[in-house]
């Protein structure tokens, strides 16, 4: 064996370097999106949760049970305590607790 048949020449492991960093930029790049259309998703799915909470509570007590709050919904068995933490259930309508989140 000759000397030069050994391994590596740095420019050879420098372009195998510069390539897995450009690997990995991407990739945390497409991730991060990921994670923003997460949090979206929940918090859309929270909102149909209530909705379809109050829908219910209507069709079970009528107007005769008033508009119903989150107190009423956990009442009736229709959400548990805490299943919104970006949403509130007042007078039968659903607001957001802050708006910039949701």
């Amino acid at each position: 064996m000759k000397k030069q048949d050994e391994g590596f020449t740095l420019i050879e492991l420098l372009i195998v370097i510069v390539i897995l960093g450009i690997l990995a930029t991407v990739v945390v790049f497409s991730v991060r999106g990921i994670t923003d259309d997460g949090q979206q998703n929940a918090c859309d799915t929270d909102y149909r949760t209530l909705e379809v909470a109050v829908e219910a509570y209507y069709a079970q007590y009528g107007s005769a049970g008033g508009d119903p709050s989150d107190a009423d919904l956990v009442a009736a068995g229709l959400i548990r305590t805490g299943t919104s933490e970006n949403y509130t259930v007042t007078n039968g309508s659903i607001s957001a607790v802050s708006p910039g989140d949701c």
